[in-house]
Order: C-alpha cells, then sequence, then structure tokens
C-alpha cells in the first residue's frame, strides 16, 4: 500500500522520546540561542526570546556588520560572526533564530538542524515548495524542535476560536475563507542613504548565497520582500499568515487548485512582485480561500473572515468576532490578551525542553508556505494550476 508524503512524515514524528536527545534541557535552565539574520525582523524576535527570561543569546551572524553590532547591543556578551556555518560551530549553543531573507531560510535551517539544534525559522518557511520537505526530513532524522513563526498558531483568542466554532461545527459548513492585508509597509522599505553605495563591512555576494549574481543593489538588500528572486512579496510574506490560520480552523491545508491575477500597478521602482494581488485557492472538501492585497496609498487593514452556512467568523491579531446566521443574534467579541509572538516563543522554548512538536511545527509551516507558494506560480505563470496535495506535484490541466 502507498502512503502519502504527508502520512509518512506525521507518522515519523510519532516516534520522538526524550531520551533519544544527548542533551536535555532542565526545567530551569537558560537556553543558549543564538541568532542568524540580525535585520529588523530579526533583532525584534531575538529581542522577544530576551523577554521570557529563559534564553541567553550566545551569538549573533549577520552578512552586514552593522547588524551584527546592533544585535550585540541588545545582547552584550554575544559573539558575533559574518557565516552562520562559523555561529554554528560555536559551543555555546542550543538553539538558533533564523531571520534571514527567505532565500536563506533553507540553507541555513538544514545546517542548523544537521548541527543538532533547535531552530525557530522566520514565515516563510521556504522560497519554493520543493524545498519544505528537505527541511522536513531535517528536522525528523536528526530529531530537532523546528518551529516556524507563524505566532497565530499560539495565540489565545486564535486557539479559542477554533475550539469553540470550528471543532464544535457552530459555523456549519464552510464555504468560504476570506483573508486581505492591504498597505504592508515592510513592502515599501526605502534603503537609508548610507547603504546607497555598498558598504565595506556588508558581505553583498554572501547575501545573494543561491541567487544569480547581480551588482550591488540597496533596494534588494533593504527591501528583499519586493523581489522574487528573495521571497514571495505579500503573498508568502502575509498571506502565508492568514491561510495559516484558515488551516489551524479547518484543519485542512490541501488546496487542489490555485488562480491569481495581479500586477505592479504603482510601484514602478524595480521591484519585481505585484503591488497589487488577488489570489484563490479551492480546497477538496468544497470550499475557497481568497487573498487581496495592495500598497495602493491610504488604503490598509488585515483580516480574516471565514463563511459557513450557521455563522461567520472575522478575526484578526486584536479580536475575533462570531456572528450567528439567525436573523437577530448578537455578535460574540473576543478581545485578544496580548503578543501572540510571545506566545509562539514560550511554545518553542517549552518544546525544546519537552521534546513535544510545536504549535507551528515545520509541516504546518511548510503547507501553508505551499499554499501560499501556488498563488504566485498562478500569477507568474498566468493560468490556473491543478495540484495533487499528495504528491505534492503541479498538474497539467
Amino acid at each position: 500500500m502507498l502512503h502519502s508524503r504527508r502520512s509518512l512524515l506525521r507518522r515519523a514524528a510519532l516516534g520522538w522520546t526524550a531520551a533519544s536527545y544527548a542533551r536535555i534541557l532542565g526545567a530551569n535552565e537558560k537556553i543558549r540561542l543564538g541568532l542568524i539574520g540580525a535585520g529588523g525582523r530579526g533583532r525584534g524576535v531575538m529581542n522577544t526570546f530576551i523577554k521570557t527570561g529563559q534564553v541567553q543569546v550566545t551569538a549573533v551572524c549577520d552578512v552586514f556588520a552593522g547588524h551584527v553590532d546592533q544585535a550585540q547591543s541588545m545582547a552584550p556578551g554575544a559573539r558575533g560572526f559574518s557565516d552562520h556555518r562559523a555561529l554554528l560551530e560555536h559551543r555555546e549553543l542550543d538553539a538558533v533564530l533564523v531571520g534571514t531573507p527567505d532565500h536563506w531560510h533553507t540553507a541555513i535551517s538544514i545546517d542548523a538542524l544537521n548541527a543538532g539544534k533547535d531552530v525557530y525559522v522566520e514565515k516563510p518557511l521556504t522560497l519554493t515548495i520543493e524545498e519544505g520537505p528537505l527541511i522536513i526530513k531535517a528536522a525528523r532524522v536528526n530529531n530537532r524542535i523546528c518551529q516556524v513563526g507563524m505566532q497565530q498558531r499560539s495565540g489565545k483568542h486564535y486557539i479559542q476560536a477554533r475550539d469553540e466554532y470550528f471543532k464544535t461545527g457552530k459555523l456549519g459548513k464552510i464555504t468560504l475563507a476570506r483573508t486581505w492585508w492591504h498597505g504592508n509597509r515592510a513592502h515599501l522599505r526605502l534603503a537609508p542613504p548610507q547603504l546607497a553605495t555598498q558598504p565595506s563591512n556588508l558581505d553583498w555576494a554572501r547575501y545573494l548565497g543561491p541567487v544569480k549574481w547581480r551588482d550591488y543593489d540597496p533596494q534588494q538588500f533593504w527591501n528583499f520582500r519586493a523581489y522574487l528572486d528573495f521571497g514571495g512579496g505579500q503573498v508568502t510574506d502575509l498571506f502565508t499568515h492568514w491561510i495559516d490560520v484558515v488551516h489551524m480552523m479547518i484543519e485542512e491545508d490541501n488546496p487542489v487548485s490555485a488562480v491569481a491575477a495581479g500586477g505592479i500597478y504603482h510601484y514602478k521602482d524595480g521591484r519585481t512582485a505585484p503591488d497589487t494581488i488577488n489570489v484563490l485557492l479551492e480546497y477538496p472538501s468544497g470550499w475557497t480561500a481568497t487573498f487581496e492585497a495592495t500598497l495602493a496609498p491610504g488604503i490598509t487593514g488585515a483580516g480574516v473572515e471565514i463563511c459557513g452556512t450557521e455563522g461567520r467568523l472575522w478575526i484578526t491579531r486584536g479580536s475575533s468576532i462570531f456572528t450567528p446566521a439567525e436573523k437577530g443574534a448578537p455578535p460574540i467579541e473576543v478581545k485578544s490578551e496580548g503578543d501572540q509572538t510571545i506566545d509562539h516563543v514560550l511554545n518553542f522554548l517549552d518544546c525544546c525542553r519537552t521534546r513535544k512538536l510545536p504549535n507551528g511545527d515545520v509541516w504546518i509551516g511548510h503547507r501553508s508556505a505551499a499554499a501560499s507558494h501556488l498563488g504566485n506560480i498562478a500569477w507568474v505563470q498566468k493560468r490556473r494550476l491543478k495540484y495533487d496535495p499528495d504528491r505534492e506535484e503541479i498538474l497539467p490541466l
């Protein structure tokens, strides 16, 4: 009997035991953390780790020494590196936080997992669908914890909504999940004047890594999300969060078709990722998921709305609102209790000690990244895609 890749990888996770680890952390022992990718997001999440009081940052790494200096000012005593391979040889290291641009996620995560480190990697997990199984294999073979930074998985009001409205079937038959994220400023970053020419302490060749050579470009360094060589634009940066929420709620992560439309309609600044995009995915149990985003000035807002025959749920990072379908029924609102990122970091640290699968396990991160990648592929190829989610193959129409 043939088994799907999904079932094999999930069963592999069930065989984990604490006895299989060479070093088991004590409940009160600080986890020694290394940061790889010390830009704004990397330093921000590192600071969240520090706030827990459960880690000691022992090493930081970036291709730009200016970023290393900034990270070291937040983590006194941490050693600085320009090459992640040298950091991974550092003896005082239990786990790493990967905050690099997307095109480096796979190589660095696999190197860290193979080096015996637990990994917290920012979303999207991958630059391409094909990379996901490689990281999953490295995590499973090396018996490592790998948490993907989709923090809604640990958000209390997200978990409450899932348990109260979806596990109980209160929404009835789900037909549509609508998501949107407009005006995200991270995709409009302008390189500061000091980066107009390449700084002597910025290793441009190392930054490019697996990407084909091009001369130094400050925007491609500073605003990498706008270039498809380095990331997936708004689709993988933003939709990955929201489609993961949908997968979490509906417990179905296997789109069978994708279509997309959009373009570079306003920002003629050399970017290759669309500034306006619409994505539509179809799922086998009979519902669709959509994503819309534009960077047009003055338009902001982000959220998820999941519609069923018995009601609808509207949810953001700030709150959830359930509206029953019956006429006159009052909506029920639940406010967020705080920052989901710190909840997600705490879940990761707990799993480093207990060896349980984390809330945003690498498998989960792969499936939500893959759904987003389908949207980008459909946009690039200007066609509707048919997809086999078990074999993870795009099929001929």
